[in-house]
């Protein structure tokens, strides 16, 4: 068996529908329109085996995505989980709340940066993962690591910023989005045949990470916002993308220019409730097929 991977959810924060916005995308979504389809928080869980799982984030969502996936549910003993890790790219909400929905005593690992465990270490709440059952790892960005049975992996930076309750409560003053950081990274998996690259967040396209995605099999990466001012014109948010930390999808330096060219299947993942590439047959959707992109969807399913 080969790698294989499970969009547990393809949603940015919030979720689609967001539960409350009634932007145009959203309401869609509330009346019903079969053109949409809902997602949870974005995370994915990875196996070499089908039996030993690693999910890449822990979304708030993560008791409904578990429920919702059969290769996650328990089995044999009655306490027990085939999730043995879990890969964090930062320390968002978004990203990690989900971590206290596996508090009930069952072994783990956590890998994350050491900015990332440092975040979630000054967060008293996360004191339930009981330190004698889940083991918390840092891991240095180039560093590599082996998860389950026969997948390597890397942790890499990627352009982006803190999480947005860290950066301090002068919002007025743009951090820092364009240099690489242990804060937001992305993950490389192999299994010696195969590669998937996994890159949620991302407010840039370096040189090194074109390099990098050159090489991949598989890709899935951040379309969190169609236009960087997405937000601003749809009146759902003041802040452009990159602001945010996520660069677009269309336009200059946007994802569709920045990665055009690559060989691997490129996937968007963690897709904000505002994107018109939630909408089977927009022109939004039409744009990024054209362009070999899919759209991805909770339980979507990616065999390597």
């Amino acid at each position: 068996m080969g790698m294989s991977a499970i969009v547990l959810g393809a949603a940015a924060g919030g979720g689609f529908p967001q539960w409350n916005c009634n932007c145009d995308v959203c309401r869609l979504a509330w009346a019903g329109d079969k053109r949409v389809r809902a997602r949870t928080q974005a995370s994915l869980a990875v196996s070499a085996n089908g039996k030993r799982w690693a999910l890449l984030n822990a979304s708030p969502d993560l008791r409904a995505q578990i429920q919702s996936t059969a290769a996650l549910h328990p089995g044999g003993d009655r306490r027990g989980s085939p999730i043995d890790t879990v890969v964090l790219t930062g320390a968002e909400i978004d990203q990690t709340a989900g971590l206290l929905s596996l508090r009930e005593r069952s072994p783990f690992s956590v890998i994350a940066t050491a900015a990332t465990h440092a975040a979630i270490a000054d967060n008293p709440m996360f004191a339930v993962l009981a330190a004698d059952q889940v083991r918390r790892r840092a891991i240095a960005p180039g560093e590599r690591f082996t998860l389950g049975d026969g997948i390597q992996a890397e942790l890499f930076m990627v352009p982006g910023k803190l999480p947005l309750y860290l950066e301090g409560q002068d919002f007025n003053t743009a951090p820092d989005t364009a240099s690489e950081t242990a804060a937001n990274v992305g993950v490389e998996l192999t299994d010696g045949k195969a590669r998937l690259v996994y890159v949620p967040g991302a407010a840039a396209v370096t040189p090194a990470l074109r390099q990098r995605l050159s090489r991949a099999d598989a890709i899935l990466f951040d379309g969190t916002l169609f236009t960087d001012d997405e937000m601003i014109r749809t009146g759902t948010g003041a802040k452009a993308g990159r602001r945010m930390g996520h660069m677009p999808i269309e336009g200059p330096g946007g994802t569709l220019a920045a990665l055009d060219g690559l060989s691997a299947r490129c996937i968007f993942v963690h897709i904000n409730n505002t994107n018109p590439i939630l909408v089977d047959g927009s022109p939004e959707r039409a744009r990024v097929e054209a362009a070999g992109w899919e759209v991805a969807w909770d339980g979507m399913e990616i065999v390597l």
